[in-house]
């Protein structure tokens, strides 16, 4: 119960009003390690891998604002107090003004356990199932959700364009064509 309170706690936070803050300086290309943004499926994994860690592991924010585009946005979705579903879009800087000190008090390791990937072009669109975790030891994930990521690839390297995702609910769950195969 506390662990699924805590995931829409998190999720609520997330889809709340920010205060307005000025965007930062975009992270130059040459600043991601290439083997992150040579192909759909890395630029993914390294998404996944930046911000999960064990608490008070520092993340490493550069290398996260390196994945993104600079005109990039995140959506995270949810359920507000009166039952309305909200979005609210965030840069990736208001993303980790709001979740890093989360991530640091509580631990918080996100993988990848489902994909199904579209694609035309330069563009790719990626359906990610995910489950949360606060300890890679822990028996349970405290949640599990879809992220749908985004993505483009310029010519020299891929970008992370947006990242809108919705967590599982009791009201909401997972379809079974957006989870491993059983068996």
């Amino acid at each position: 119960m506390r662990l699924s309170i805590l995931a829409t706690a998190l999720a609520l936070g997330c889809a709340a009003p920010a205060a307005a803050q000025a965007p930062a300086a975009p992270v130059p290309a040459s600043a991601a390690v290439p083997a992150d943004v040579a192909t759909p499926e890395a630029i993914v994994a390294a998404l996944y891998d930046v911000i999960s860690g064990d608490a008070g592991a520092a993340r490493d924010w550069n290398r996260f604002r390196s994945l993104f585009h600079p005109t990039a946005r995140l959506a995270p979705s949810g359920v507000n107090r009166e039952g309305q579903g909200v979005v609210r879009s965030i840069t990736p800087d208001e993303y980790i003004t709001r979740s890093e000190p989360l991530l640091l008090a509580e631990g918080f390791h996100e993988r990848e356990i489902a994909r199904r990937t579209e694609r035309f072009g330069r563009i790719v669109h990626v359906w990610s199932t995910y489950e949360s975790l606060h300890r890679l030891s822990d028996p349970q994930p405290f949640a599990r959700g879809i992220n749908s990521i985004q993505l483009f690839n310029d010519g020299a390297r891929w970008w992370v364009i947006s990242v809108y995702w919705q967590a599982e609910t009791a009201a909401a769950p997972i379809p079974a064509d957006y989870l491993p195969p059983s068996g």
